[in-house]
C-alpha cells in the first residue's frame, strides 16, 4: 500500500481548474519527482497535499488515512511536511529559532533536541551559524535551513518544491546530495523540480504533469529515455 496517495484529484482556484483529476502515490522510502513546465500544476499539487489547498473533488490519503479535510498545521502533525518553494525562512530569526520554528507540532523536548542534532550533523554549516540571523544567510543556506527546518517536525513524508531554484550550479548538486543522503535514511520524498535532468538522476519513478493532468509516468530511467521528455524536458533533440 503507498505511504501518499492521491486519487481523482480536482482543485480550483476560484473558477480556474487547476489539477483536473490528479493521480499519483509514493510508496515508503521512494523518491518520486513531478515534473512539467512553469503553470502545470507542480506546487499546486504540494499545496493540495499539504492542506494549504483543499480539493473539490478527491482524495488525498496518508497510508490509510484520508487527508482531505485537514488543515495544513493538523497535516504537519500527522508526519507530512513541506519546504515551500523559495525558502521562505524567518528572516529576523536566528537559524536556531528557524529549526526550533519547525518543531512546533512536537512536544518531546529529548526529541527535539535530538533533531536538531541530526540537522547540525546534516548541515555543518548552519550550526556554525546557529547564532546568525537567518535573512542574512546565502540562497544555499537559507535552503539547507528550510530543509532542516522541516526534518525537525519528523516527517513521514517530505514534499520538496524547487529545492534547486535560484542557486548556484556547486549548490545545486550539494541539495541533491543531500536529499539522496535524506533517501538513503529512508525519508520518503516527494519531489516537485524544474531541473528534469537533475530530479531523474535521483527519483525512482516520476510523473509528468501538464495544464493539472499526469500524462506520462514511469521509472525514471523510462522517463529518461522517453523521446517526449527528452525534447520538452531534457533538452535532447
Amino acid at each position: 500500500m503507498p505511504l501518499l496517495e492521491l486519487e481523482n484529484v480536482h482543485t480550483y482556484y476560484g473558477n480556474i481548474h487547476a489539477l483536473k483529476g490528479l493521480s499519483l502515490n509514493v510508496g515508503e522510502g521512494e523518491i518520486v519527482t513531478l515534473i512539467g513546465a512553469n503553470g502545470a500544476g507542480k506546487t499546486t499539487t504540494l499545496k493540495t497535499v499539504s492542506g494549504v489547498l483543499h480539493p473539490r473533488h478527491g482524495t488525498i490519503r496518508l497510508a490509510d488515512e484520508d487527508l482531505s479535510a485537514y488543515k495544513p498545521h493538523e497535516i504537519v502533525a500527522k508526519g507530512v511536511v513541506q519546504v515551500p518553494e523559495g525558502r521562505r525562512v524567518f528572516g529576523r530569526l536566528t537559524v536556531t529559532e528557524n529549526l526550533e520554528m519547525g518543531a512546533y507540532t512536537q512536544k518531546d523536548k529529548k526529541r527535539i533536541s535530538e533533531n536538531m542534532a541530526k540537522v547540525f550533523a546534516l548541515f555543518p554549516r548552519l550550526k556554525e551559524r546557529r547564532s546568525q540571523v537567518a535573512g542574512t544567510l546565502s540562497g544555499g543556506e537559507q535552503q539547507m535551513l528550510a530543509i532542516g527546518r522541516s526534518l525537525m517536525a519528523d516527517p513521514k513524508v517530505l514534499l520538496l518544491d524547487e529545492p534547486s531554484m535560484g542557486l548556484a550550479p556547486v549548490l545545486v548538486d550539494n541539495i541533491f546530495e543531500t536529499i539522496q543522503e535524506l533517501h538513503r535514511a529512508g525519508t520518503t520524498i516527494l519531489l516537485v523540480e524544474q531541473n528534469a535532468r537533475m530530479a531523474l538522476q535521483i527519483a525512482d519513478r516520476g510523473y509528468v504533469l501538464q495544464t493539472g493532468e499526469i500524462v506520462l509516468s514511469g521509472s525514471s530511467e523510462e522517463l529518461r529515455n522517453n523521446e517526449m521528455v527528452k525534447r520538452a524536458y531534457l533538452g535532447i533533440t
